[in-house]
């Protein structure tokens, strides 16, 4: 594995940092002027025209749904190619432009739509949508005009296990009708959400549960205006709105139907598509954590070089140089392993680099907490206020050690994994004395 940047890589880096320096970092204080508008006049969760700017600027200059990769980049270039770049990143290129969005999370990422919930959305649709699914969703989603939700955690049973999910999608003489109650539902506040993907339980035997616990679900296409959709209210992380991500409802299906044709893919595939597309999705978040990570780092250096304590300034101190070192080798770390794990997606696919997604899933979260809690301490009681991007940048690290899969699941799949490859290795050792 190469680890230096190719030459396409660099001049993508060199364009989107340019464009970070001169339209998203001097846009901060105009977001979080327009956010507070907003919020006052109760409007939390509609598109800021400051984003809307941002979004036109990041098209024009070419930096446009970088992060489509592998599979899904094909399916859309038959679509439409104009939408994509030309051609198509691979994971490796695409790793450190999500880290460089990953300083500015609430514009930069949305600004280039590669923004979550979207981007998994806009992937899953690439590969399992049907073509008149792909021209009435995905063709809007790519070009920027909607934003999506994805329905599948709820809050009556344990969603760290997916084969849960109890929300019924039941077969009727022309459609489906959905039964339920979702929450966590991120995107499906915004005023621009035209689309949810639901996932629930199809099939009279798979309610019962007599069908293998991979089967029973699949995934359905529901508009937010269908009779029966209740969105009922916008979920808080640790007080914050996430407004900028479209916020975090519950929401509540009664009877809703839609027709057969929303149904993607297939009855039974809903597990299948939830694996495929929280893959990329958990890379991409890792990505952007360590861009994340970097800027709490260098804010920790600044305010120790500015402020004095006890006689000398606090760069001086002892535990506070022990933190900045710590984080710099922590830091590395996992990039070094967040980039091996996008060589492998490019290489041997998602299934190949499983083990690989799940340890950057458990690695990452926890090491940009870590930095922000340090960085933090640093800055004192300016490091938990709105005057600086800590306390936000911690709740959301802190948030994504159980979304997307719990660290626990993930800890138990690798643990299993690396079990079952030192009992073939016995084995095999056995077999050949």
């Amino acid at each position: 594995m190469d680890f230096a940047y190719d030459d396409r890589t660099q001049d993508l880096r060199e364009r989107l940092s340019a464009f970070m320096d001169e339209q998203v970092y001097p846009a901060e204080p105009v977001f979080r002027e327009q956010e507070e508008a907003a919020e006052a006049a109760g409007r939390i969760w509609e598109r800021l025209p400051v984003t809307a700017e941002l979004k036109t600027e990041a098209r024009r200059r070419g930096l446009w749904n970088l992060f489509l990769t592998g599979k899904a980049a094909k399916a859309v270039s038959s679509l439409d190619a104009e939408l994509l770049p030309d051609p198509p990143l691979t994971n490796l290129q695409y790793a450190p432009l999500a880290e460089i969005t990953g300083w500015s999370p609430a514009l930069a990422p949305e600004a280039l739509n590669c923004a979550a919930p979207d981007t998994g959305n806009m992937e899953l649709l690439a590969e399992f949508g049907s073509t008149e699914q792909q021209e009435r969703w995905l063709r809007p989603l790519l070009e920027g005009t909607i934003r999506s939700a994805f329905c599948m955690t709820e809050p009556g049973v344990a969603s760290s296990d997916a084969s849960n999910i109890a929300t019924t999608i039941s077969r009727t003489s022309d459609g489906y009708v959905i039964n339920g109650r979702k929450w966590w539902s991120s995107g499906a506040l915004s005023s621009d959400c035209k689309i949810f993907i639901v996932m629930g339980v199809t099939g009279e035997e798979a309610a019962a549960g007599n069908v293998n616990r991979h089967r029973r679900h699949s995934m359905i296409l529901v508009p937010p205006d269908t009779p029966g959709v209740e969105v009922r209210r916008g979920m808080r992380v640790f007080g914050y709105t996430d407004g900028t991500h479209g916020g975090h409802a519950e929401v509540v299906f009664t009877d809703v139907h839609v027709p057969a044709e929303n149904l993607i893919a297939g009855e039974g595939e809903g597990f299948a598509i939830a694996q495929a597309r929280l893959g990329p999705g958990r890379i991409h978040h890792c990505m952007r954590q360590i861009g994340a990570a970097e800027h709490a780092l260098e804010l920790m250096c600044q305010r120790v070089t500015s402020r004095t304590a006890f006689g000398k300034p606090l760069a001086e101190q002892g535990v506070i140089q022990d933190w900045i070192a710590e984080s710099r080798v922590r830091i590395e770390q996992a990039r070094l392993l967040v980039l091996k794990t996008a060589w492998l997606m490019d290489t041997v696919g998602n299934k190949g680099a499983h083990s690989e997604i799940q340890a950057i899933k458990i690695v990452t979260p926890a090491m940009t907490e870590w930095v922000l809690d340090k960085a933090i301490q640093a800055h004192g009681g300016g490091g938990v206020s709105q005057d600086f991007p800590l306390a936000h940048l911690w709740a959301s690290a802190r948030t994504l050690r159980f979304a997307d899969g719990p660290d626990e699941v993930h800890k138990r799949s690798l643990a299993r994994r690396e079990l079952r490859k030192t009992a073939a290795r016995t084995t095999a050792r056995s077999e050949q004395r």
